[in-house]
């Protein structure tokens, strides 16, 4: 996978800190990588990785995505390095977990989980559409994929309706989280005509249960593994796939 700049939410932890981690030591590494965080007091790990990169220039923006003038923020900055070329590759990341079930869950968790796992990414690729938009535009033929200009909206697999299951305990108290999952999954697909006719690939990804803050030490994964296979994925990537939900190694998720 070749791009020539890369945007990555949520970055100063878990699965986004791995993907600006992996980005920055591709074969062919990126010129340009943006990493957004919420917190500036959470961002040594970032630093270390933007002062060690021998062949990117990692950008560190604070953005929270619930909030706009933030989001506007982050994307002056971001043309004001990639200017008429662009934006290669979204990787909407950031998001939100606190585990409430029925009937204990709240109004308020609900909404925080809404807010931050649909609204959030949504308009970051509204406020961002214009320069992948760029990137894409640059791109010869008229294929879709990574390396021209995509979005890819990190989702779970606990976000699909088709496959919600009963049995796993934890799973009960994830109301908000799956909800608003699955109200992005559905958001994205609705994007992905536009996206097509504007040359952006639109791809909802889901990492797998990953040892992070948020997937827990009881996961699965190891949060480097993950991101290993998703970068793999990635690189194979093309029309077929445009507004698909997929796992980790490519392997379709029911909706």
């Amino acid at each position: 996978m070749e791009v020539e700049s890369v945007l990555v939410t949520g970055s100063n932890r878990g699965i986004g800190l791995e993907f600006v981690r992996q980005v920055v030591h591709l074969p062919t590494p990126p010129r340009f990588v943006f990493a957004t965080y919420r917190n500036k007091n959470s961002i040594k790990d970032l630093q270390n990785i933007r002062d060690e990169a021998k062949d990117s220039e990692v950008i560190l923006i604070q953005m929270d995505v619930t909030k706009l003038d933030h989001i506007k923020a982050a994307q002056e900055i971001v043309q004001s390095k990639v200017g008429i070329r662009g934006l290669n590759l979204l990787i909407n990341n950031a998001g939100f977990a606190k585990l409430l079930g029925f009937p204990e869950v709240t109004e308020e968790n609900l909404l925080t989980h809404f807010h931050t796992n649909t609204v959030g990414p949504f308009m970051v690729l509204q406020e961002f559409f214009p320069l992948l938009k760029k990137a894409a535009d640059r791109g010869e033929g008229a294929k879709l994929s990574v390396s021209r200009a995509a979005v890819i909206n990190i989702s779970a697999g606990n976000g699909s309706i088709t496959t919600a299951t009963f049995d796993f305990p934890i799973i009960h108290a994830a109301v908000g989280y799956r909800v608003s999952k699955a109200a992005s999954n559905m958001a994205m697909r609705m994007v992905a005509p536009a996206l097509t006719k504007s040359g952006i690939l639109d791809i909802q990804m889901c990492p797998g249960w990953v040892k992070t803050d948020m997937g827990s030490p009881a996961a699965e994964l190891e949060v480097s593994d993950s991101i290993a296979a998703m970068l793999k994925t990635m690189k194979q990537l093309n029309e077929s796939h445009q507004g698909t939900f997929i796992d980790r190694n490519g392997e379709p998720i029911p909706f």
